[in-house]
Order: structure tokens, then sequence, then C-alpha cells
């Protein structure tokens, strides 16, 4: 048995870089359990989990408390996978490393020669069964990596829908090793039965042609006095964008009959260049008329739609003819036995199968399901408490869950769940693997699914944990290979079960339980392992709704004590909601307060001897001070911090602004009760270099920016955490919320001394004192930008996967608002790095960066070209630019030629423009280093050679500082980015 005083390796080191490797393509692994069997937010890495949990779990070789025993044992079996080991203990701790960093490739061919010979070391270092308990378990992460390197696993979870996921991975299916044969039959057999009663609702052409999707328009009417007429709201006219198949909408408007709107036709065509398809009539709920071009405000567009249900039905007249609401814009088919797709107009027939529907669905409506409860989910859609707006489609009109779908959607999926239910010899887990299929084809059987016109595909809701509201949506066929059928749904749970529990054939236990009640006895647990909601990030049981009303309908009698309530319990959802009043103050509080209780219950259910482990990655400084408070203030010390990059670089929220990239993992022990009592100047002598260690250590590993900065908190509480307080020499006790400005004050001057450097003359305090406050606070923007792994967030690129998240570019009140162009940070990073180096952001306010709603924006250098040139000057400045029309936005220096296609050329004659600037006009363009700096960008830009030599020569002759800023910026810049061209261009002038 490890002795309790034995430090474990994840107290003393970790393969971070290769761990990451791993965890980023981890992302794109198809069939692992977790993330195939139901949709669930924010899962951790199944990589990531392992690789951090072998490490929890062995000893370290190089504490004089690791037995002997265990070291040979690892001596004899580690060379299987790591080849030759050294002699001496550090060798040892490495090839362990290496071993845990190779436990994250789940694609190695000998990956069960891995899990083999790491049950072999937890055998020769454990005498009884580990024990790792999860109380946020979410969809199972970290309790079925646990499962799979032989550890008994406990999971608990608040949320419903969660404990059903939970149970079903973790319990059930490991148990039955013909679960998937069986589910392939059951499947077959709820098809068999339900197909009959939808075959009217899908028919085929009557070239025999089979309609895949149905891609449909809410649409409003136009309130002028002159027109009425009906106005479908396109988000885009693109039906697809493939490289040798473009196809789009046009439209033509017939003259209205006296008495009578004009009419609006559709029409697919093949466009010969962009310019041929028209663009957006509906932008930021502003509805724009075809007919005669009135726009509709955003109030007139949701008020219409509220008399709708938020207009994703189609409202036909007694004769059975559609007259208003939803409009089908094209319908896309495929020959029998193809699977190319093509596009046709929409035709009368096509609205007969909707009429039909609307029928089945009123009829569906009436008729019981269980627990009292129709078919039909007429359970209201829950307002999530500011400051959320995941949720705004009550906005619209929907209110309930119905009014998120078709009838055809509703008839569809109600058809599919009664005929699950009315399936005899059914076990509890085949029902539920079956409603698990049945969910995640209605994931993509909603209006708030979108259709992606680069790959052809209907992309499901909850491309990201939110629920906006799209004026254009697909509504796909129940019967179909694909991802959005019933079919792609079951095929890919099926290939979960045959290939995603590679290893794992022990069951866990799974309760539903609040984490800050666990129902464990003390000291039972070795790892207590979690992952708990990122402060106000995603409202869980909010959106789980979407689920939850559906699976009550099928299960609910069989699980009653899951199922007890309308919708999620939310009272008790350790997130941290606003009040209706908005009271900021009184949301932390209650999730410190939450998290403080779970942690001390971890503390409580963990044996003298075992090990903790907490992952945050959320990028508020308050999310991170009250995870902390509630960890510290529980009884716990970190002993060990590990940023692990899971995130997508490409992913939409990282595209502009600090998103993190990387998961934190906090390393914790329990504190002693007798811990000592530290001294506060003791402590603030350690913290430099402490952190300066972890930087040197944390960049060397690939780790920047915003990853860098809150994987270097963990450190730094190292030094804090181990006493039972802190005081100062007066004796005063020292709160947690002024160690951290001094960690984030310690962290911002490391920082800017690297990136600014230091020379003799400033060897004192560094180049990062004697540089102005501006060129400060843009240096430190430019440093927390900066992603890990060389991975640029401001690519403009989206990965694979983050295709799905651009649907969401058509939730209107969701995009962002204003000026878009320069770098973003929240502003209470930006006021936590700024206050302790003495800088005052408001003196620069509208000068270098502009405040709005909690964000702090970089300003682009053009808008500056007025301050620093005067009106005359600033366009002489930027008519020059050249602008590559490709780059994205969050890179563009110059938004006057924000809609170019070309570079702006005025003129060859380039010394003929009138640009009068003197070099002494030229060194006293800005007060400050950093002005002198934009300045020279914009001249640059501008092709005024000679009075850029003059600048420079200038510049040298008052000192070193304005290329030592340059260079350090030109290194800051994103790759690709304009500021960067323009810096090194500029930079190139400079005489040697």
């Amino acid at each position: 048995m490890i002795p309790k005083e034995c430090k474990r390796l994840a107290e003393v080191d970790f393969p971070i870089k290769v761990v990451s490797t791993f965890s980023g393509s981890d992302k794109y692994q198809r069939f692992k359990p977790t993330t195939t069997l139901h949709p669930w937010w924010a899962q951790r890495p199944l990589s990531a989990c392992r690789s951090i949990l072998a490490a929890l779990l062995l000893p370290d070789p190089c504490d004089q408390a690791c037995p002997e025993t265990f070291k040979n044992i690892a001596r004899k079996i580690l060379p299987r996978i790591v080849g030759k080991i050294g002699k001496n203990d550090r060798d040892l701790r490495q090839a362990m490393l290496d071993f845990v960093g190779t436990l994250a490739n789940t694609n190695s061919a000998v990956f069960a020669t891995h899990i083999q010979v790491f049950l072999e070391l937890i055998s020769a270092s454990y005498k009884k069964k580990v024990l790792v308990a999860d109380p946020f378990a979410g969809a199972g992460s970290i309790p079925f990596e646990a499962l799979r390197l032989g550890c008994d696993s406990f999971a608990s979870d608040l949320n419903p829908v969660s404990v059903l996921i939970l149970k079903t991975i973790l319990e059930e299916v490991p148990r039955d090793t013909d679960i998937g044969n069986a589910l392939q039959k059951a499947g077959a057999k709820l098809k068999a039965i339900a197909e009959p009663q939808l075959a009217d609702l899908y028919p085929k052409d009557l070239d025999g042609r089979q309609p895949v999707a149905f891609l449909w328009a809410r649409s409003v009417r136009c309130e002028s006095p002159n027109c009425g007429a009906e106005i479908p709201l396109i988000r885009s006219f693109w039906l697809c964008k493939k490289i040798k198949k473009c196809r789009a909408l046009r439209f033509s408007v017939s003259k209205s009959i006296a008495g009578s709107p004009a009419l609006i036709a559709l029409e697919v065509f093949i466009p010969q260049k962009d310019s041929d398809v028209p663009k957006a009539n509906i932008t930021r709920a502003k509805a724009k008329c075809l007919s005669c071009d009135t726009v509709l405000s955003p109030d007139r567009v949701r008020a219409q739609l509220r008399s709708q249900k938020g207009g994703c039905e189609a409202i036909f007249d007694k004769t059975g003819d559609r007259v208003g609401g939803a409009r089908i814009i094209a319908v896309i088919t495929v020959q029998p036995g193809s699977i190319i797709r093509e596009y046709r107009n929409a035709v009368p027939s096509d609205y007969k199968a909707v009429k039909r529907a609307i029928d089945l669905s009123n009829s569906l409506a009436k008729e019981c399901a269980s627990l009292g409860l129709s078919w039909i989910p007429e359970e209201p859609i829950e307002r999530v408490p500011v400051p959320f707006g995941v949720i705004n489609v009550w906005l619209y009109g929907v209110l309930c869950w119905a009014d998120l779908y078709t009838s055809r959607q509703r008839a569809t999926i109600a058809i599919l769940l009664k005929t699950l239910r009315d399936i005899k010899g059914l076990t509890p887990t085949l029902r539920k693997l079956l409603a698990f299929t049945i969910n995640k084809f209605a994931r993509h059987c909603n209006a708030n699914a979108r259709w992606n016109n680069v790959v052809e595909s209907v992309e499901p809701a909850f491309g990201t944990p939110s629920l906006p509201f799209t004026w254009t949506f697909p509504e796909s066929i129940v019967w179909g290979p694909w991802a959005e059928n019933y079919d792609g749904s079951l095929n890919s749970i099926l290939e979960s079960l045959k290939k995603g529990f590679n290893g794992v054939t022990k069951s866990a236990s799974v309760e539903m339980a609040d984490a800050k009640e666990s129902p464990l006895p003390d000291e039972s647990a070795d790892v207590w392992f979690t992952d708990p909601p990122y402060y106000d990030n995603i409202p869980y049981s909010y959106i789980s709704d979407f689920f939850y009303v559906w699976l009550r309908r099928t299960l609910g009698d069989e699980f009653p004590s899951v199922f007890q309530t309308t919708l999620t319990p939310k009272k008790e959802e350790l997130v941290a909601y606003l009040a209706s009043d908005g009271n900021a103050k009184a949301a932390r509080e209650r999730f410190e307060k939450g998290l403080t209780t779970a942690a001390r219950e971890g503390r409580r259910i963990l044996k003298d001897s075992g090990i903790g482990c907490v992952v945050f990655a959320h990028k508020t400084t308050e999310g991170w001070e009250a995870l902390l408070t509630g960890i510290i203030g529980s009884g716990w010390k970190i002993t060990a911090s590990w940023p692990v990059s899971t995130e997508r670089a490409g992913r939409i929220r990282a595209r502009d602004s600090a998103a993190l990239g990387a998961s934190i993992h906090l390393i914790c022990r329990p504190r002693p009760e007798d811990a000592d009592v530290g001294d506060w100047a003791g402590v603030l002598h350690e913290l430099p270099k402490r952190v300066g260690d972890w930087m040197e250590r944390l960049q060397g590993e690939g780790v920047r920016g915003a990853d860098l900065v809150f994987s270097c908190i963990g450190p730094a509480l190292e030094i804090f955490s181990r006493y039972r307080k802190v005081e100062t020499a007066e004796g005063k006790e020292v709160a947690l919320a002024e160690f951290l400005e001094k960690v984030w004050e310690v962290v911002g001057r490391s920082a800017l001394e690297q990136v600014l450097g230091t020379t003799e003359a400033h060897a004192r305090n560094g180049m990062a004192d004697v540089l102005e406050e501006d060129a400060r606070l843009t240096a430190l923007f430019l440093w927390t930008l900066q992603a890990s792994n060389g991975k640029d967030i401001s690519s403009g690129k989206p990965d694979e996967e983050s295709v799905e998240e651009l649907g969401d570019e058509e939730d209107e009140e969701a995009a962002p608002k204003g000026n878009t162009l320069g770098f973003s940070l929240i502003f209470d990073v930006v006021r936590r790095f700024a206050q302790p180096l003495g800088i005052e952001l408001p003196k620069w306010e509208n000068r270098i960066i502009e405040t709005k709603k909690g964000t702090v924006r970089l300003m682009a250098v053009s808008e500056r070209a007025k301050q620093l040139f005067g009106e005359d000057g600033a366009k002489v400045a930027t008519d020059w630019i050249y602008q590559d029309p490709t780059m994205p936005v969050q890179l563009r220096l110059f938004p006057e030629l924000e809609r170019a296609h070309t570079p702006k050329i005025l003129s060859q004659k380039r010394g003929k423009i009138n640009f009068d600037m003197s070099a002494e006009s030229a060194s006293k363009v800005g007060a400050t280093t950093l002005d002198r700096v934009h300045a020279s960008m914009l001249l640059q830009a501008g092709g005024q050679a000679n009075a850029l030599r003059m600048l420079i020569k200038a510049e040298q002759d008052r000192g070193s500082d304005f290329l030592r800023l340059a260079n350090a910026l030109s290194a800051l810049y994103p790759k690709g980015s304009e500021e960067k061209r323009l810096l090194d261009a500029m930079l190139l002038a400079v005489p040697r």
C-alpha cells in the first residue's frame, strides 16, 4: 500500500504537451460512449481524464516514502512500453511520465497492453481496489476512465438526464456483453412498426426521388400600407457552396392583383458568381420586404412571430391551401441508391403531407403517454436567469417545448416514442438506449437545427450550449443513413457499443445525488476527481429540458425516482445564476457556498492517504476566485496545477476573445487540521520565483496566453494553501482575494518583462516599468490573447467540429453588436492586470481601448489615424492600405476597406500625394512610444517612405525604446495579421 505521506506522480510532474496533443485529437474521435450515446455539454476528453487519473494514482519513485517493492515491479514491466530505463529513481520517474503520456493514446495498436501494464502497477501499489468518486459526473468521462483503469467508480449528479446517461454507460452496458446485438434487433423492430405509421408524412416524389430534407423559412407580412406582401425571413440564399456544386435561391415579385399583395416566388438556380445570389433579408431581427424594400423593425418582426408561436408552422385555410406561416423554400432530394443531393423548388404537394402531419399531431396531443402527459410536450420553456442569453426563443413566442418543432417533427418523435413504449419484452437498458436514439434524432429534428450549405448536412441544435432563434431551418426525414436520421442515430450508438468500451469490463455505482450531500461514507474514496460547473458558463438544467420532456414520456413509469418533477430541478443546481434583480454578489456567494460545501464533502469521503483533483476552465476571475475560495475554505491545500489543452482553438467563442483552450487540473490534498500559520512577508517573498519558474516551464510545454495566466494560479496557491491561515506581521489574517491580487501582479509583471525585455539602463525596474502605460496595456492584451501550442485564436478558420457552431450565427439576438475590430478581453481580466501595474484604464479610454458591457476592446490601429495625423492625414494613411479581403475581421486593421474585394490603389504616383510630415513633426506624432509605433505602421501602410525614414531616424536618436517595443509587438501580434505584416515591413526599413 502506498504510504500516506508518499507523493503521487501528479504532484511532481506531468507530460502536459503529450497529453494535450492526444486530448486535441480526442475531440475528433468517433464512437466515444460519453459523447455518442447521448448529447451532453462540456465533456472532458477521455484521454486527459485517463492520464490525469493514472498520475493521481501512481506514486513518485523519487519520494523517500515510495515502497521499494513498487519501484522494482515498475522497472520490470514499464520497459514493455517505454523501453530501457536508467538506474536511478529520476530515470524511473521519467519512464513513468512517458508511460502516462502514451496512456492518453486510445488509437494505439498496443492500447490494451498499456492498460494491462497500468493494472499491474496499481496492483503493486494498492492492497485492495481503489475507489474514484466524481460528484459532478455529467456524462461520465472521469468515472468511465476509472473503470477502464480497473478502479471502483462512484458517479453522481443532480440532473435526471445526466443520471440516466451515467446509469446506462457506467452500470448497465458494461454488464451486458451482448447489448449491441440486442439493440440492433430492437431498433429494427421499432422501425418496422413505426415506418408504416409515418409513411404518409414523408412521401416520395412522382419521379421516384426521395426528399431527404425540407428547407423552411419563417415569414411575416410587410406592414407598408401599399404592400402587405409575405416576407420569407431568409438568412442565406445559398443552398450549397461546394466548389464544383453551387446552388442558391433567387426571388421574383409578381405584380399584385387589385386588392391583393404582391407574390414572392422563390426559385432554385445555379449561380455563376457570388453577386448572382441575393443578400440576406433578415439581419438582427430587421426584415426587408423583397417586394417594396420596406424594413420591418425587430419589434414588429417579433410581434408577428409571437402571434404564430414562433412561426415554424405553415398556416392553412379550410380548403387545405397554405396561406401563411412558415414556407418551404427548397426541397433536397436523392435518387434511389444515390447519395448525391439535388435541390428543387417547393410544390403544392409538399404541403399536403404537412397538413396531414398537423392533423396527426393534434390527435396525438389528445392521447395519454405516461404520468398523465400527452405525447406532445406542452411543458414551458423556462427562462434562464440573467445574465444568460442562451435561450432567447421566448422573445419570438416559442413558449413551450412543442413550439420548437413543426407538426411533422412533433408527430414523428411522438410516434417513435409511442412505438417504443408499446414494444413488449425490452429490458430497461434497451428501452433507455432506444430512447437515447430518438433523443439524438430529435436534436436534428427540430426548428432550431441548421442547414450547413458547405457540407450539405443538417446540423443539430446545441452546436453550442445554447438555444437561439433561427430564421431558416431544415426539416430532415426520419429514415436514412445520415446522422440526422433515426437510422444514423441508431448506427452511431451501435458503433459506440462495439468500439467504445475497450477495456471496460466492470460496472460503476451511480446515484442521483446533490454534490453537497454525498451518499458515500466517511473516508471511503481514494481519489476525489471532479469537473464542477464553470460558474455561469452553462445552465445545464434549463437546456437539458429539451431532452427531459421526451424521456419522461417514455421512461417516466419505469424510473419514477428520476422523473419526479415536471422539468429538471433547478433550485439546487450549482451554477452562479443571478436573481431577477441582477444581484451578482448574491450569485457569487451562492456559488462559493455551494462549492465549499461540495469540497468539504469531498474531503469527508476521502481517505487520509487520498488525493483530489478539480478541473476548471472558466475565463473570468470571478469564477476562479469563487472556485478557489470554495476549495481552500473547505480544508484543502493545492499541491500542483496542470493545464491540458482540451478546447478547439478554432471554435467560434475562441476567435474573438481570450477563451481558455486548456482545462486546469488542480491537484489537492486534505490540509491537516494542525497546519501552521503562514507569514505574509514570507509568502510574498516566495511568490515571484514560484510563478516565474512555472511560467518558464509552461511556455516550454507550449502553453500561452490566457491558459498560462490561469495555470499560474495553481502553483501560486501551493504557497498560500499549505497554511491554516496567513497573517501579516501585525497579526491580521490575509484574505484569499488579497493574495490573488498579488498573484495577478506578479504574473503581469513577469509577462511584461518577458515580452518587453530589459536593458542595462533598465536593469533595476525592467522595461515594463520604463515604457508608458499604453505600451504595457497593449503588450499585456496581446500576450493574454495568445493561444497554446502555437494555435492562433484569431486564425479565422474554424476546425471541422466547429462547423456545427457556425449555425449559431443565425441567432441575431446573440450576435455581437457594435465595433468588432481589434481584440477583446473581459473587463475584469484587464482590471486585474492593470491596477497592480499602475495602469489607469480610464486614461486610455477611447484612445487605445473601448469598454462596453463588461468587455474591453483594444482598438484597431486604423482607428487611431485621426488621433495621430488629424482628419486629412488619417484619410491619406488609410487610403493607401493594402487589405486582404479574406482576412478575418478580428485581424483587420482598417475598417474603411472591410468591404473591398481587391487592394485599393488610387494612383501609381505615390510621391505626388501631399502628405506633409517633417522629421520634427514625425517624432512628435504621439505623446508615447506606442503612439509613434502606431504612426510608423500607418506610414508604412500609406507608402510614405520618406516620412517613415525620418520618424525612425528621430526615434533612433531618441533611444532604444521605439525599436524594442516594435519588436516586442511584432512577436505578439498573431501570425498572418495585418499588424504584424506592417510592423515587420517597417522594421526591415530600419538602417542596420
